[in-house]
């Protein structure tokens, strides 16, 4: 029955896109967070709706949709870099059919990224990109919100959608994309034109917003308190009351502590004193053998390079006999443990060419956004009063996802690449609309320069220009 469902709605999508190509997008974006596929039992498994969707939304661009608009930005041709440098890196890595297995998945991810700015080319597919991500994100977020509350959350015990812990359904990974989410959602709600201004709206921002900070306590991911204080911080910048915010927040952890299980307490200790915790030590060896690698492999060894690492280091374990506690250091030994850091996933595998190419692609969305913000920040107007806080969300979630970043291995996640198509499609769009605003400060000076308006005046009442007129 389930997978009736998912057919049918899958079915519905692709006949509506014959009129909106745009939709075959969107369907892509759904099909690709959500994974119906894997959800579903053995009909829907049998069909690719993947590629489906895929091969839909890049020939209804090509054929059906208007192109206007598009345009081909730095970031895009940086995704494209590293498209082409993680092929050559898969051809030529240490272990080529695992490197085989994740190029399969990421090159989708990076070819789909490159291609989906060049859709958005209005305010209304920007906010339908943002929808759709929202409540997509949404349906497993409320599910293990849910599941949280009625008490069966736990580290690696939570269960989702599906069976395997991998892409947006691993732990820390949903933890991290839960709270990056937040300050979208409210952008949604306060400037958001799909759905009306009206109570209940803000009622489901609402609840939705709990369950995505319960997300952290459900998974017990350390790294999602990371990033809910992350954003706590950086809300500070824009909230204006900000004596208030802090009151606020500080009386929501107090009346949370009570209804926190106590194996949450004990992993979230281990971020204080990460020595004590094998999985925190084994991160730090992962990440000093990384660094060595490197530096006799300085290209990178392709992707899965981690299951040629092997080392040993000391852990302390706690003994009590009587009434007495011993601390002893014990050697452990272990090999082929993943990066946990995206920053070693990419020095790892593709060495620093590609770990500079995905900084820079980072940075390069943090500071556009700042520019879009800082341009747009006084509009407040119906057409261009949205365009700073959405700059503002989207940077949010940018901070958010680098936090996370820091101690997963998700520099591929499709999720956050379809949110840095959204960053470009707006940066693009931002472009078009005012091309003026984009102009340096030197620039701006010497067009008002007297000798700048001399000039502009002798050339409009040239001959030429008098004939032309």
């Amino acid at each position: 029955m389930l997978d009736l469902v998912f057919i049918a709605f899958i079915g519905f999508i692709l006949l509506l896109g014959l009129r909106r190509p745009y939709l075959w997008v969107l369907l892509y974006i759904y099909i690709d967070i959500i994974a119906p596929q894997r959800i579903g039992y053995a009909l829907i498994q049998s069909i690719p709706v993947s590629l489906i969707a895929f091969g839909a939304a890049f020939g209804g661009w090509l054929l059906l949709d208007r192109k206007e608009g598009a345009r081909f930005s730095l970031r895009q041709g940086l995704m494209l870099a590293l498209l082409v440098y993680a092929f050559w890196t898969t051809g030529n890595a240490d272990f080529p059919v695992e490197a085989q297995t994740k190029w399969e998945w990421v090159w989708k991810a990076l070819v789909f990224a490159i291609f989906l700015p060049l859709t958005l080319t209005t305010r209304l597919r920007l906010e339908a990109l943002a929808v759709t991500m929202v409540l997509a994100i949404s349906m497993i977020v409320i599910s293990t919100g849910m599941k949280t509350v009625l008490g069966g959350g736990g580290y690696e015990n939570l269960k989702f959608f599906v069976t395997d812990n991998s892409g947006i359904y691993e732990s820390s990974t949903l933890a991290t994309v839960a709270i990056g989410m937040i300050p979208l959602i409210w952008w949604l709600v306060r400037f958001g034109t799909i759905f009306p201004k009206h109570w209940a709206v803000k009622a489901f921002a609402a609840a939705l917003t709990f369950s995505c900070l319960l997300i952290p306590v459900g998974t017990e991911a350390r790294t999602g308190l990371v990033c809910i204080a992350v954003l706590a911080i950086f809300l500070l910048r824009y909230v204006e009351r900000r004596v208030m915010f802090i009151m606020a927040a500080g009386a929501l952890g107090v009346i949370a502590l009570p209804f926190l299980p106590q194996s949450y307490y004990e992993r979230m200790a281990t971020i204080a004193q990460p020595g004590g915790d094998e999985s925190a030590s084994t991160r730090v060896a992962v990440w000093a053998w990384t660094i060595d690698y490197a530096s006799r492999n300085p290209f990178g060894g392709g992707f899965n390079s981690y299951l040629g690492n092997s080392f040993t280091y000391e852990i302390p374990v706690t003994e009590e006999v009587g009434n007495t506690t011993a601390v002893e250091f014990r050697d452990v030994t272990d090999e082929a443990r993943a990066f946990h850091s995206s920053i070693f996933e990419m020095l790892g595998e593709q060495g620093w060419p590609g770990l500079f190419i995905w900084l820079w692609l980072q940075a390069l969305g943090v500071w556009q956004m700042e520019r879009i913000r800082s341009r747009w920040k006084d509009q407040t107007s119906e057409q261009e009063g949205w365009i700073a806080p959405l700059a503002v969300a989207l940077q949010l979630a940018s901070l958010v996802y680098l936090t996370g970043a820091l101690f997963q291995g998700i520099s591929y996640q499709p999720v956050f690449y379809k949110l840095i198509g959204l960053q470009i499609g707006l940066y693009s769009y931002c472009r078009r609309l005012n091309p003026s605003r984009f102009k340096s400060g030197f620039t701006r000076i010497r067009e008002q320069s007297p000798r700048a308006r001399r000039q502009a005046q002798r050339a409009a009442t040239s001959p030429d220009a008098v004939a032309a007129s």
